[in-house]
């Protein structure tokens, strides 16, 4: 089986678990948690599915939203009131914690204020996103203030990690986030730091100009994660 049925699995076995009618969802960023995206918007479109208020986790995911003719809202509305019943997302990488790095699509703040405000959190994707440790292998994001780049860096620097400012691949000069900021890409130099994502989570976000980062490790979620062998293992 491909990666694209492995991810169309996932998303399918989330939202078959999980959602139900009249509930608050948040929908997530990625080509995994799209799947989901699509085939919520397919049950509405069907009838399957009704009197669901949706919030999205950047603009793709409105787009997607809106072609699906799911309905949207913000965070703010009073139908939402600042609560969900629960968020599908994707994540970059999961551990066997079920701890998670995110942000490679570069939505990283809005996923982590809204999955933070679910009662429950799900993630969906394939078996080659499981790490026995986060960070060695794929860059942690850290959304930044722009006119903290420098400091933000030094700060950083000090608790052992190495800085890239994101560069866009269609425009000239560094991506651009959803919300004006920019976009760091933080390596290790030694895993010793890593061991303790859940504290590096903490000490990066009390730095000064850092809006969020990319581990999240606060909300365990329930994992759907898809088998090339075409099974979905759910991990609660």
């Amino acid at each position: 089986m491909d990666r694209k049925a492995m991810k169309e699995n996932a998303g399918k076995a989330a939202v078959d678990k999980l959602v139900r009618d009249g509930m608050k969802l948040g929908l997530g960023t990625g080509s995994t948690a799209i799947t989901a995206v699509r085939y919520i918007g397919g049950l509405v479109e069907q009838g399957a599915l009704n009197n669901i208020k949706a919030i999205a986790t950047s603009f793709q995911t409105e787009l997607e939203c809106e072609k699906r003719r799911i309905p949207l809202y913000s965070l703010n509305s009073p139908e939402i009131n600042g609560s969900l019943d629960l968020t599908i997302d994707g994540a970059d990488q999961i551990d066997h914690d079920h701890f998670c790095v995110k942000g490679g699509g570069g939505a990283l703040f809005r996923e982590k204020l809204i999955a933070y405000a679910s009662k429950t959190y799900a993630i969906v994707a394939d078996e080659t996103k499981i790490v026995d440790m986060l960070g060695r292998t794929f860059p942690v994001a850290v959304e930044i203030i722009p006119e903290s780049r420098v400091f933000v860096c030094m700060e950083l620097a000090k608790l052992g990690a190495e800085c890239v400012l994101r560069e866009a691949v269609r425009k000239a000069g560094p991506v651009v986030t959803d919300h004006g900021n920019l976009l760091l890409d933080i390596t290790f130099k030694s895993i010793a730091g890593l061991v303790y994502p859940a504290l590096l989570e903490e000490q990066i976000n009390h730095i000064p100009g850092v809006v969020e980062n990319g581990f999240f490790t606060k909300k365990g979620p329930h994992a759907f994660i898809a088998r090339e062998d075409g099974t979905v293992d759910i991990w609660d």
